[in-house]
């Protein structure tokens, strides 16, 4: 038995690479859609009743990153049956 330890290595870079990119493009879809703090409060950072939500523009680049996200696992699960 021979392994191909180029193609396996080639695996493991794009596996690695695309991972930590999907985790950073759904973090900001997270952070896109999160509450942001008032200025008014005393600057302990967390969020209060005066909390105000996320812009359209925000909101927008976050339904984006979610569908990357989407799409990105719908063509991982075609390569799986295909």
């Amino acid at each position: 038995m021979n392994i191909d330890w180029a193609a396996l290595g080639q695996v493991f870079g794009v596996s690695l690479v695309v991972t930590v990119a999907m985790v950073g493009v759904f973090t900001l879809g997270i952070v896109g859609t999160s509450a942001k703090p008032s200025r008014s409060g005393a600057g302990s950072g967390t969020v209060t009743a005066g909390a105000t939500g996320p812009s359209a523009l925000g909101r927008s680049g976050a339904y984006l990153c979610f569908a990357l996200c989407a799409a990105a696992v719908a063509y991982g699960i075609y390569l799986i049956v295909a």
